[in-house]
């Protein structure tokens, strides 16, 4: 990248053992690469003993850098000053005041010492921290909003309040600020009081605004005085001086906070006259430059002055120099530590960039943005794109948060806006050391909640020196933060013509970019890029659009040396021709539409065992080097879910220039399509590679249906209730038995044997239970097709999204779900027939037919009345009020009149349908181009959540900048009482088939995705396993957890094995945290260990290794830091792996790293024998689907993370787990065995007609997707041996025995058949499938003829 240009530049090799990666699918063109074996043998990457550094902590500083011990050579009275911040700025301009009074010695000496917030985690800092309180006169505390340290200042300070002379708490949580007291003046009653003073404390909404209430409180003391009682008023006034004087923050402020502070309140002082001045009040707002005279609060002064600027050159004060905005923070400013926003000033202004930095002095900047940065008059921007240097979201700070005031003064500037990052908790050092990066509390608070402003790149500028606390620049971070902002704000200011992008994309000739030569229809732009129609998917007949040398790669390569140890010398044999290293795409005019290079080691079985990933290859770091500098694009698009850049090895979050994403993308604007409902992989595209993430619609959804014998089954079932009770009913169950029989409905009801008399309530339980499985499978969501960008679903494609979107309750909004409304026209609760509906009880299950069918039609209905004749939604806000305004034409009435549903509650309906119209609206609203299109003019593009459309309308419409959640603020109390019922579930399950006996020890899956759809479900599951419950602070967010008694828990606390994905822990290691915290706190409880098995099993693995109780019980695992996957779903999608025992090594390699609570700040440590020893006692093993879209066989990462057949071979007694899987997809939540499981998404997806001829309707990338369905099978086979013969006899039938069907799989993508066919070879080879000789011989002839087609041999 361009700032390591002018440096030499290696990459220490300890570094390189530090970095990882991983490959999960393939998207769009990256699936016509080659996937040559390298024939150089890998080296496997350094092995690293990860050993805790010091106390094990994210910092190593220490209070005694910051204690000043005076002399006191003239025996003065001595006044000891005790203060905790969150930052270190304050701690030279302290010094400095305390240094001055010291040396002027008039009156006292001042002893001080000083802790950051962080620095309280080590015990021993804490045990000092107290010592330091007994004989303090003074406590000062500022910022202080982390809620597990804020628990221990208070215990600290409480013991001392009394005894102390003073104790000055300025903004922070409301249980520390309640110890303030001043003389009278106290804050112990906070949030009780009348006063305005105490008001300001208890309105939770405004609290976004705390530090600006706080600032105006300051500004109007004499109204709030005469509140105040008088004796009081005296002491409140000091407060609030003090507050003035800390807020000023330079030396002179503090030496006078402290002379009236100690002159006022410390006894030995009380006769003394102590002269102190005023405070020197700074600007709440306005605009700093470090060569300016002065500060300005008046944009236009501010410009003049710029323009008459002697030390700027011409061409900066120029109408054509681009123009940065900078957001800062006052008390940098104002206690001098701003050495490094002085950096990013005078580089932005040495790369030709006119700065408008502004600052505020509370946490709320979304005024002096309006107010600086957009011209009064013209309403538009005078700045080309921003950087906030605050780390802060822009309304808020550390408390509370007001994202919708930011997003609307950020929607008003319209430029992109960076959120660069300043070293909080850690030294320069300890972060370059560090495989996490930032830490977890940074992560939290100063880029989660600032990407829900709309935030990105979240790029390190500045460290912190550890001995004065003071931040300084880091001059390569600086170079790239500047460089970036210049491009982005380049975006806005060129002519579309001009600008060069590189994307896979065609919609842009008529919005007056240059794409010169591009094809017309979507097959030739592919026939151009392959060049070879007849190889889709064969790598070496790709286009090249560039043949790069190895010297001008390592030229323009300045990390290419460190890649060697993984790849040997360039070229290397991927991606190049023996000579040259080779860039596949196609340039049209000013568009380049490229093919990214895979990792280039999934088909090598060796690396795939490595527990650390190799670095990018070759071919990978030539073709980003030709993007950047080359082909000198302005943007990129990368385009589909996922790539291979952000999972490419380095830091977590918080890149260094040793990080390979960082080292990849280089100084290119990054925009990234990213599809709705994966947030999780969107926000590690967002963090690593600094992806400005849009999202795009998930396909339609359609509902499953029945097909072939299972249409026949629905039929015999439908004459069964007619014709029951007279002489046909045997008859008929007869047949409905059979036909169960022949649909292989027999492994998941217990069918009786046939020509067996049975009676008549045996019968309608027989039919009720057949009945219950076909309609689970009918109403079965399913994505039909593909979705194209910039394409929304028509009104009627809607509609299961619509019924989906109507069948859960909403509480918090007063909104019944649709089928409750029903159900209590029936006099029933919807919950009552869904259990009777899952027993099989016949009744139960025709009415939640009838419901269902009722639901379908009502909303049906609905939509007609709100579309034109193509089937378009049109103006549903005006249809719908004047629907809503009559009451008598409602069309879902009208339905329901008809059915047995005609006394449905019309309030509960019409407010229902209100809301599924405002849904409807943004189902159909179209922005997902519009937003890619701001995005490449340099605009703000709106940001949005990510997740699941149904449960959170709000995902609605796509075309945002996709972002996660406050990762602090789940679980949810709603995710924990929906959690208890799917444990309960599980655990009533697991009783019933293993002797009523609760299992000891259930190893289940955490993923990212999941968490932030269901505001963390899953995470809230293992929780209620081990019998604990999380405890929310003041402001929402969950830092702490407490154990349920045993008697309320009713059961034993069952011990889990937690593995962590990859993008789990990169999202959520605060969440790591607290699961570890809980765990041991529970193997630590004094209880019985038949009733606590986390302690039973954590007892008796340390006496086997010979550890301590607490580190036995560590539960909490995931890859190594910056690696991701158990690489089986790569082995089994590249077919590289031998046997069972191989993919079991896989998993145990890459997934045994743990986290520790107690020793945070040394990251993901391996632990492979606790990790083994604790899988050794599962007796079960469990996953969560949480959204239709995505199920077990649609992506290869559940059975990736699945240790079924592992736990199997690790346990003494050689018994397979229990396997389960919950669904709660639906309103009607599931546990079901794994098994019940595949079959099921079988018969929905891979066997259904429905859905694979949705599928081949897309072309080539449909074949893809129906043998992705079949390789995922093989995958489960391989992993936990739960996929029964038939799956893959009926697949073989369906694509195989039809030559109709089998001749257009061949012809419309020849590769992908040919691994379909390979795929079916391979599950017979490893004994996964039984079938004739003649399938298998039919299957290896067309192997042979599909290959010579490829080839182009013709026999």
């Amino acid at each position: 990248m361009a700032s390591l240009v002018s440096s030499p530049f290696t990459l220490p090799t300890s570094k390189v053992d530090q970095l990882c990666s991983i490959s999960q699918k393939h998207y769009f063109l990256h699936s016509f690469l080659p996937k040559k074996a390298n024939p150089n043998t890998p080296k496997p990457p350094l092995r690293l003993k990860c050993a805790a550094v010091g106390n094990g902590l994210f910092t190593q500083t220490t209070q005694e850098v910051r204690r000043i011990v005076p002399e006191n050579i003239h025996n003065l009275p001595t006044v000891k000053v005790v203060y905790v911040v969150l930052e270190a700025q304050y701690q030279s301009s302290l010094t400095a005041a305390v240094q001055t009074l010291n040396n002027n010695g008039k009156f006292a000496s001042f002893e001080v010492v000083g802790y950051l917030v962080e620095e309280l985690r080590d015990e021993n800092a804490y045990k000092t921290f107290c010592k330091d309180l007994e004989d303090a006169n003074i406590f000062i505390g500022s910022l202080i909003f982390v809620e597990e340290l804020a628990v221990k200042i208070k215990t600290a300070v409480e013991k001392e309040r009394d005894r102390l002379d003073a104790v000055l708490v300025f903004p922070s949580m409301p249980e520390v600020m309640r110890l303030n007291k001043l003389g009278s003046f106290s804050m112990s009653q906070l949030g009780q009081s009348k006063s305005p003073f105490f008001q300001l404390f208890k309105r939770k909404k405004q609290s976004a605004g705390f530090a600006d209430s706080m600032l105006k409180l300051v500004r109007t003391l004499p109204k709030v005085l005469k509140y105040l009682p008088s004796d009081k008023a005296q002491d409140a006034r000091l407060y609030i001086l003090s507050l003035q004087f800390w807020l000023g923050g330079s030396p002179d402020n503090l030496v006078n906070f402290l002379k009236m502070v100690s002159g006022s309140y410390v006894p030995a002082l009380k006769g003394m006259k102590i002269e102190y001045s005023d405070p020197v009040l700074y600007l709440d707002t306005g605009i700093w430059h470090p060569l300016a005279p002065c500060m300005y609060d008046d944009v236009k002064e501010y410009l003049n002055w710029y323009g008459t600027r002697r030390d700027a050159n011409e061409k900066l004060k120029g109408p054509n120099a681009p123009i940065i905005g900078l957001i800062l923070q006052r008390s940098h400013i104002v206690t001098g530590d701003e050495s490094h926003y002085v950096a990013v000033i005078m580089e932005l202004e040495a790369k030709g960039a006119k700065v408008i930095p502004i600052f505020a002095g509370g946490l709320d900047f979304s005024g002096p943005v309006g107010k600086f940065f957009i011209d009064p008059i013209t309403k538009k921007p005078f700045v080309n794109s921003v950087i906030s240097l605050t780390g802060f979201a822009l309304v808020g700070g550390p408390a509370r948060q007001d994202h919708p005031k930011a997003i609307e003064a950020l929607m008003k500037l319209d430029v992109p806006y960076i959120v660069a990052l300043p070293l909080v908790f850690q030294t320069t050092e300890e972060w370059l050391n560090s495989t996490l990066g930032l830490h977890p509390i940074q992560v939290a608070l100063q880029v989660a909640l600032p990407e829900l402003d709309g935030g990105m790149e979240p790029i390190v500028f500045s460290g912190r020196d550890p001995r004065t606390g003071k931040s300084h620049a880091l001059h390569k971070r600086v170079d790239q933060l500047c460089t970036r902002a210049i491009k982005w704000a380049e975006l806005k200011r060129k002519s579309k013509a001009e600008r060069s992008l590189q994307l896979p994309f065609s919609d842009l000739q008529r919005d007056g970019y240059n794409v010169d030569g591009l094809p017309e229809s979507s097959e030739e732009l592919i026939e151009e890029i392959l060049h070879d129609k007849e190889a889709q998917f064969s790598s070496p007949n790709l286009n090249v659009v560039y043949k790069m040398g190895v010297r001008e790669y390592q030229k323009l390569t300045p990390y290419a040396a460190a890649l060697e140890e993984n790849w040997g010398k360039p070229p290397g044999n991927l991606n190049s021709d023996g000579e040259n290293l080779l860039v596949y795409g196609k340039q049209y005019g000013n568009v380049f539409i490229g093919v990214q290079p895979t990792f280039g080691y999934e088909g090598d079985p060796m690396r795939l065992l490595f527990s650390k990933s190799a670095s990018p290859h070759h071919g990978f770091a030539a073709y980003y080097s030709f993007v950047e500098k080359i082909f000198k694009a302005d943007a990129v698009l990368h385009f589909g879910t996922h790539g291979s850049l952000e999972f490419m090895p380095g830091k977590q979050v918080g890149m260094s220039d040793v990080c390979y994403p960082d080292s990849l993308i280089g100084n290119i604007p990054n925009v990234y399509y990213y599809a709705a409902n994966n947030p999780s992989e969107a926000t590690v595209a967002k963090r690593r590679s600094y992806a400005n993430t849009i999202s795009y619609l998930t396909p339609p959804a359609e509902n499953a249906g029945l097909y072939k014998g299972l249409k026949q089954l629905s039929e015999l079932i439908s004459s069964y209730q007619s014709l029951k009770d007279t002489g046909r009913g045997q008859q008929i169950v007869s047949s409905i038995i059979s036909t169960a029989r022949q649909c292989n409905l027999d492994k998941d009801v217990d069918l009786p044997e046939e020509g067996v008399e049975i009676s008549s309530k045996d019968r309608d339980l027989v039919v009720g239970k057949v009945y219950s499985k076909i309609m689970e499978i009918e109403s079965r969501l399913l994505p039909c097709g593909l979705h194209i960008i910039g394409e929304p679903p028509s009104a009627m494609e809607a509609v299961a999204t619509l019924v989906n979107i109507a069948a859960l309750d909403r509480p918090e909004e007063g909104i019944s779900a649709l089928p409750s409304i029903l159900a209590e026209t029936a006099g029933r609760g919807i919950e009552e027939i869904y259990r009777g509906s899952d027993k099989g009880i016949l009744r139960d299950v025709e009415l939640l037919r009838q419901i269902t069918e009722a639901s379908r039609g009502s909303i049906s209905a609905f939509v007609e009345q709100t579309t034109n004749k193509k089937g378009q939604v049109v103006d549903v806000a005006n249809k719908l009020t004047s629907i809503l305004g009559f009451g008598v034409n409602e069309p879902w009435v009208q339905y329901l009149s008809n059915t047995k549903f005609y006394r449905a509650d019309r309030e509960k309906l019409r407010t229902l349908f209100a809301f599924l119209g405002d849904c409807l609206k943004l189902i159909v609203a179209d922005n997902e181009l519009g937003s890619l299109k701001q995005a490449l003019e340099g605009k703000y593009v709106e940001p949005g959540p990510g997740g699941d459309p149904i449960r959170n309308p709000k995902v609605l419409p796509t075309g945002k900048n996709i972002h996660a959640l406050d990762p602090q603020s789940i679980p949810t109390t709603a995710a924990m009482q929906s959690a208890k019922v799917v444990v309960e579930r599980l655990l009533e399950r697991q009783k019933a088939e293993n002797g009523g006996k609760y299992p000891e020890t259930v190893a289940l899956v955490l993923w990212g995705t999941d968490n932030i759809k269901t505001y963390g479900e899953s995470l809230a599951q293992v929780l209620w396993m081990i019998g604990v419950l999380p405890v929310a602070d003041a402001f929402g967010r969950v830092n702490r957890v407490e154990p349920v008694s045993l008697e309320e828990l009713g059961r034993p606390r069952v011990d889990v094995v937690v593995n962590c994905s990859g993008v789990f822990r990169d999202l959520f290691i605060n969440q790591m945290n607290l699961l570890d915290r809980a765990v041991k706190m529970v193997a630590e409880l004094d209880e019985a260990e038949e009733q606590n098995y986390v302690r039973k099993h954590a007892i008796e693995q340390a006496q086997a290794l010979g550890i301590e109780v607490r580190e036995a019980a560590t539960r909490v695992f995931s890859n190594a830091s910056g690696s991701y996957s158990s690489n089986i779903n790569l082995a089994v999608e590249n077919s590289s792996w031998n046997d069972e025992k191989q993919l079991q090594d896989m998993y145990l390699s890459r997934k045994s790293f743990a986290f520790d609570c107690d020793a945070p700040g040394v990251g993901m440590t391996e632990k492979r024998q606790v990790f083994e020893m604790a899988l050794s006692t599962a007796d079960a093993t469990f996953q969560n689907l949480d959204s239709s879209e995505i199920s077990l066989t649609d992506v290869s990462h559940y059975f990736d993370s699945d240790p079924t057949n592992l736990v199997q071979n690790l346990r003494k007694d050689g018994k397979k787990p229990s396997a389960y899987i919950a669904d709660t997809t639906t309103a009607n939540a599931q546990v079901r065995t794994l098994a019940e499981t595949v079959r099921l998404d079988a018969r929905t997806k891979l066997l259904n007609p429905k859905w694979y001829e949705g599928m081949l309707s897309t072309g080539y990338e449909g074949v893809r997707e129906i043998e992705k369905r079949l390789t995922n099978t093989v995958g489960w086979s391989a992993t936990s041996g739960q996929v029964d013969n038939w799956v893959y006899e009926e697949a073989n039938t369906t694509f195989i025995q039809d030559e109709e069907m089998l001749n257009k799989l061949m012809k419309t993508n020849p590769n992908s058949f040919r691994k379909l066919v390979q795929t079916f070879l391979e599950a017979n080879g490893r004994g996964y499938w039984e079938t004739s000789e003649d399938n298998v011989e039919k299957l290896r002839q067309l192997y042979s003829e599909v290959e010579d087609k490829i080839e182009g041999i013709d026999r």
